[in-house]
């Protein structure tokens, strides 16, 4: 007897063609001016829609989708590579592209129907998904309360979400909830639609404008081709997730040493005990840029490493092979748990040794001590610290702080 392989679904996913230069060469101006204003945006809490409109303009949305229907062709490892690059300019704004990429990955690999290319087409119209899946103290979805429930020709969303990253600056938002039978879906509701309230409460210390604060949907009509069972959805979102968390973390490593040398470069007076009167000169504190730049390159083929993985994973999808996609998904969950705590020992590592070595004394202490179980031993310090720095430190504390913020969301 003949052994036939098994097979998936048809999807939307194609092999990678883009160059990633080109890439990095096509956003480069657009990351440069977010960059820009980053600091300025941080000390007055200005959310940033502009900058997450000019991304959008530019094509960001799109990278993930093949050239043949109209995107970028990129890989996921292109992808999230040029994520940190966002997260090197603003943490904030690359944290806000987490779910609209995610919900962008799961349409990529679903399977081709009339609803699903309306999908495509509003991601190339720039139209941008928030989220809405967790609740406040809420343990699992096992015990979920909103609901998401088939009402005659349509669906009807009620219940109340929190950490809903992105909703600010959605189009749509996707909140998953159950149905009468205790089954999970995800709806995709219009954030304008009649009985959707966003609030502006998210009160998080490092990331400030994220705009993951509360969302309550009271009676919100939801199209039946925008309600899918959340079984359905592709099965390496969590991986997606936590690797955009994890670019992220990459990219403020490269922003705390983008700008560990232009305080340095711009320091004019060294101390006593210093070896070199001119500090950009000193041989000790050229050691510890050294030393971080070494970590930052570790961090960022960390990033590289989790996300060739994924790329398998993608690329197993595709073929509509699933045994390939077995075996590509538990390689995937090893180099994601191996790579996110690499990175994350690499990133307070070297902002360790930015802060204790020539920052100011405030650094030295705070960065020494891990967060506990509430994360106490930070809040004063840290708070104390920004009020005291002067303006040229206060970016590698806020940096320290995203860090804070970052790190509990990998758990």
């Amino acid at each position: 007897m003949t052994n036939i392989a098994p097979t998936l679904a048809p999807s939307h996913l194609s092999d990678p063609v883009a160059d990633e230069d080109d890439l990095l060469a096509r956003f480069a101006p657009v990351l440069e001016r977010i960059a820009a204003g980053n600091a300025e945006r941080k000390r007055h809490r200005k959310f940033p829609f502009e900058e997450v409109d000019e991304l959008n303009r530019a094509g960001f949305g799109r990278i993930r989708i093949p050239v043949e229907l109209g995107g970028f062709g990129a890989s996921l490892e292109q992808a999230f590579v040029l994520l940190a690059r966002l997260g090197a300019a603003d943490a904030n704004v690359a944290h806000v592209w987490r779910n609209h990429l995610a919900f962008v990955e799961d349409r990529l690999n679903a399977a081709p129907s009339e609803g699903n290319a309306r999908w495509i087409a509003r991601f190339l119209d720039g139209e941008f998904v928030g989220g809405g899946w967790t609740e406040a103290n809420n343990g699992t979805f096992a015990n979920i309360a909103t609901t998401v429930r088939r009402v005659g020709d349509a669906y009807r969303v009620t219940g109340a979400k929190y950490y809903a990253t992105g909703s600010l600056y959605a189009d749509w938002l996707d909140v998953i909830g159950k149905d009468d039978d205790g089954s999970l879906y995800t709806a995709l509701v219009r954030r304008d639609d009649p009985g959707v309230e966003l609030v502006d409460d998210w009160t998080g210390f490092g990331q400030q404008t994220t705009a993951s604060g509360s969302a309550t949907y009271t009676d919100v009509p939801a199209d039946p081709d925008d309600v899918f069972p959340a079984s359905e959805r592709f099965v390496y979102q969590g991986h997606f997730y936590q690797t955009a968390i994890l670019a992220v973390l990459s990219g403020i490593t490269q922003a705390a040493l983008r700008d560990g040398i232009t305080a340095l470069r711009e320091r004019g007076r060294n101390y006593p005990q210093g070896l070199d009167p001119v500090p950009a000169r000193d041989a000790q504190v050229l050691q510890v840029i050294g030393e971080v730049s070494a970590q930052v390159f570790a961090a960022e083929s960390a990033l590289r490493t989790v996300a060739r993985s994924l790329d398998a994973v993608a690329a197993a999808q595709a073929a509509g092979d699933l045994t390939a996609l077995i075996v590509s998904l538990k390689a995937t969950c090893s180099s994601l748990t191996c790579n996110c705590q690499r990175a994350g020992r690499f990133t307070f590592g070297q902002l360790q040794a930015i802060g204790s070595r020539w920052c100011v004394q405030f650094c030295h202490t705070t960065l020494q001590a891990r967060p506990g179980a509430t994360g106490a031993p930070y809040w004063k310090p840290l708070w104390l610290a920004q009020r005291e720095l002067a303006p040229r430190s206060v970016g590698v504390i806020e940096l320290v702080s995203e860090m804070v913020d970052n790190e509990a969301l990998i758990g």
